[in-house]
């Protein structure tokens, strides 16, 4: 595929937030939106032993709510899909369609994610972030970002008995999201308490069927025989390698590193 031919992603729909003042006639009720998981356009949803209410998509401050509860670093909350720049390069094009592909059938892909596979300085994070961002602000998911060793020190800070939460309050939000982003898989020393707690949030996910998207530096392959590389398998075990091939396709993104190359552009 030459870069002449390069596939271009679909243009993203975005629903706007912002809406001009209602005419004195007009109802003020925000139109529902039609892509809601919770009310599909109907503006009530109804809940379990609670019955028929307005829908959460209803309120004017719910995305916003969302967002702030996603827990995207300052650094990488600007991040869009149209503003990946994949290049020259194929198996960045192939990244980025697969990430259009996971908004645009979000509401049908049975919680199958993606799992980004690069070494660093790619746009892995960025992919993962621009895709979380974009399934917030059309479908109103609960979402959740976690840099993979700032989660296991969090729950590891939640075993100090002067601690003001529990492991429960800080696993519950990860294994409830509907989509959570977990950023640099297999970064922590990989220990058994590491691996069984990896296990017990990848299972829990999986079998509730919710959508994951992990990054990684670690690959599946070494270059060569002589390459000391240690695999993604070598870090997070055997067994969870295997429910990740169930769980989510693995994207493998090449490439040089774009902090590199920006820094070398301006010396």
């Amino acid at each position: 595929m030459s870069p002449s031919e390069k596939p271009k992603t679909k243009r993203l729909r975005v629903v706007k937030t912002g809406q001009t003042a209602p005419a004195p006639d007009a109802d003020p009720t925000p139109a529902a939106e039609s892509s809601c998981p919770h009310c599909y356009g109907t503006g009530m949803e109804v809940l379990a032993r609670e019955g028929a209410r307005r829908c959460r998509c209803q309120s004017p401050n719910h995305r916003q709510s969302l967002f702030q509860a996603a827990r995207i670093p300052a650094r990488y909350q600007h991040c869009e899909l149209q503003g990946y720049d994949a290049g020259d390069s194929d198996s960045k094009w192939v990244a980025k369609i697969e990430a259009d592909r996971i908004i645009n059938d979000y509401l049908v892909i049975d919680g199958r994610g993606l799992l980004f596979v690069g070494p660093v300085g790619v746009g892995k994070t960025h992919l993962a972030v621009a895709l979380l961002r974009e399934l917030i602000e059309r479908y109103q998911v609960r979402g959740l970002f976690y840099q993979f060793g700032a989660l296991l020190r969090r729950i590891q800070d939640s075993y100090n008995p002067v601690s003001q939460t529990s492991e429960l309050a800080v696993l519950g939000p990860v294994f409830e999201a509907d989509v959570l982003v977990l950023d640099e898989l297999g970064a922590s020393k990989p220990t058994d308490w590491v691996r069984d707690t990896m296990m017990q949030i990848i299972n829990t996910r999986y079998n509730d069927k919710r959508l994951t998207i992990f990054t990684t530096n670690y690959s599946d392959k070494r270059k060569n025989e002589k390459d000391p590389t240690e695999l993604l398998e070598d870090r997070i075990g055997v067994a969870l390698r295997s429910r990740l091939y169930e769980m989510c396709k693995t994207v493998e993104i090449e490439g040089e590193d774009y902090r590199k190359r920006s820094l070398a552009q301006t010396v």
